[in-house]
């Protein structure tokens, strides 16, 4: 009996565990809520991360006596240099050369006025502080890797906030300027900051003037709206040659940004480029997602994003092979989709273009100090509330990477100095932000940048695992010497996950100018090396030491490249095939680029 009694009370137990809780439900209600609402004060960067960051910092630091002397022996040497340059500066008529100089990308005191008394004087003791402190948690036994980014990256952005360059008492470039336009420079930086604030209040787009507008001067290349669904419109370009080749050229671009990234003004369009050479051009337009698309994933993306596409292409020109291209996200999304084609036997796919995009997460740079368990779970709550991740809240983000450029600098020459950069097409499409859904944008940071699903042959995309190896394609990459978003030699990792043919380049600038390249542009280089099939690979540094290095546009480059792997030409192809059940819709550019 008693046996009985305790296997009741044992399956009661069972029964208990495994039934669903209400109050779990209600818990990660008031989780998701809190923690949605702390995002909002802290601009989706997640305390905990900080500060265990700073702790783990601290408690090695504190173990570590041998660390300290060192540290304080390096502050006496700085503060030798620096009594040494005063002493120089003082006695040769408040000029002297640099005890320290600024990184190479830190700009912010060129000007000649800087290396005056007292204002050299100024900047030095700021640098050499700023070296000092980068020092002390760099390197610090015990300490992990992404912490110590972390803490570098914090402190980097409490020093930039005081240097010298941003106040008017110790700018001498701001000095006189007041003085050359009598104090009005600041009365219209402030008029320039009250506008900037009500734009922000009002969650209204940066002001980049009428100088530039989609359909009119931007996203302009004539063609038509050939295929629309839920996520996205697929233009297809008209032809301007009298025969193109037989593999037409379909453009992911990543939904992190519109399309027209691509399809600037005209002498600034790849696509009307690509048009100009003799291909056949498709472009996805991705639709800019609403709070009711919140449970929209990467699957999605893929099935009814790039696939669908695939398929209107294939319908559209009966073209055997299609030449496809990913830009940011949109290459990441590619590889996804190419993958599974090949795992799938879907022999479509004639070569692959990345442009910019990651495939490897394992170095994602300093996005990555972004994005760990914490700082995923903090976005997810945030996203949570409102279905989606808002423009402004990625784009803090990245001017964060560059802070010294994007913030300070910045709001030095439009608040001090009373003057707003000239607008340009790329301006005006930086403005012109866009939404990612709640699900999708979850998953990728998950599967992509936590678990480098892709890379590890985990990744799963229609029902079964994807491999990258698989893809037997020749693969044409193009990283940027300068890129935060996704840094060369993250991009370059594709070399150690496919033993297929690739191409490799590596252009001047960052992540959008970099790929925006027009032929004839001054100041322009790219290097370029081929990996044959088969054939092992170098680590990237290796690879930059062999690069050819030449001047001009890579643009001309790969068109040769598309060219080499392209078959016969055919006539040119109209946009639509009302037969093949794709008539013509729209003009280009459609009406998803126009959503705001």
């Amino acid at each position: 009996m008693m046996d009985q009694i305790k296997s009741h009370h044992s399956r009661q137990q069972c029964d208990d565990e495994a039934a669903p809780d209400p109050m779990e439900g209600l818990a990660d209600l008031l989780d998701r809520v809190a923690g949605s609402s702390l995002a909002q004060w802290t601009l989706g960067v997640a305390p905990e991360s900080l500060m265990g960051a700073y702790a783990d910092w601290a408690v090695h630091f504190a173990r570590s006596p041998g660390r300290s002397l060192l540290l304080a022996a390096k502050g006496a040497r700085k503060a030798q240099r620096l009594t040494d340059y005063a002493t120089r500066a003082l006695s040769g008529g408040g000029r002297a050369d640099r005890c320290i100089a600024p990184l190479a990308h830190d700009h912010r005191f060129d000007d000649p006025a800087w290396d005056t008394w007292p204002y050299g004087l100024w900047q030095q003791s700021f640098l050499l502080t700023q070296q000092w402190v980068d020092a002390a948690v760099r390197d610090c036994p015990g300490v992990s890797p992404h912490h110590e980014a972390v803490l570098r990256f914090a402190l980097r952005q409490m020093l930039d906030i005081v240097s010298p360059a941003n106040f008017p008492a110790t700018n001498p470039v701001v000095q006189q300027h007041i003085l050359e336009t009598g104090g009005k420079c600041l009365f219209d930086g402030a008029k320039l900051w009250a506008e900037d604030w009500q734009r922000l209040v009002r969650r209204e787009p940066a002001d980049t003037g009428d100088a530039f507008e989609v359909g009119r001067n931007l996203a302009v290349t004539p063609g038509k709206v050939v295929f629309r669904n839920e996520l996205i419109e697929l233009i297809q370009y008209a032809p301007t040659t009298e025969r193109v080749r037989a593999e037409p050229i379909l453009i992911v671009p990543a939904w992190i940004m519109k399309y027209y990234i691509l399809d600037l003004s005209p002498e600034n369009s790849l696509i009307r480029f690509l048009v100009d050479q003799g291909f056949t051009v498709f472009a996805i337009s991705w639709r800019n997602p609403r709070a009711d698309m919140r449970e929209v994933g990467m699957e999605d993306y893929r099935r009814d994003g790039v696939m669908r596409a695939m398929d209107a292409v294939s319908a559209i020109t009966g073209a055997e092979r299609i030449h496809a291209c990913g830009y940011c996200l949109g290459g990441t999304l590619l590889s996804i989709a190419a993958a599974a084609m090949a795992r799938d036997g879907d022999t479509r796919i004639g070569s692959v273009t990345l442009l910019a995009a990651q495939t490897d997460f394992t170095e994602p740079g300093e996005i990555g100090l972004f994005i760990d368990e914490a700082q995923v779970r903090y976005l997810e709550n945030q996203m949570w509330q409102q279905g989606y991740l808002d423009s402004r809240q990625m784009g803090g983000a990245f001017e964060m990477l560059r802070s010294a450029d994007l913030i300070w600098s910045r709001g030095v020459q439009e608040y001090l100095m009373g003057e707003r950069a000239p607008a340009s097409d790329m301006m005006a499409w930086n403005a012109d932000g866009t939404r990612m859904p709640y699900a999708m944008h979850s998953q990728y940071l998950r599967r992509l940048f936590l678990e480098n699903a892709l890379a590890r042959e985990r990744y799963v995309a229609g029902g079964a695992t994807v491999a990258m190896t698989d893809i037997t394609a020749p693969l044409y990459v193009v990283g940027t010497e300068a890129d935060h978003v996704a840094p060369w030699r993250s991009v370059w990792k594709i070399h150690t996950l496919t033993d297929g043919e690739i191409r490799f380049v590596l252009t001047n600038r960052g992540h959008n100018a970099g790929i925006v390249s027009p032929p004839g542009e001054g100041h322009r280089h790219y290097r370029v090396l081929d990996r044959p099939e088969d054939q092992n690979h170098h680590d990237p540094d290796a690879w930059l030491s062999m690069a050819a290095l030449t001047e001009g546009s890579w643009w001309t480059d790969w068109a040769e490249w598309l060219l080499a792997h392209s078959g016969q030409s055919v006539p040119a192809r109209e946009p639509g095939n009302a037969k093949a059940g794709y008539p013509v819709l729209d003009d280009a550019p459609g009406r998803y680029v126009l959503e705001r």
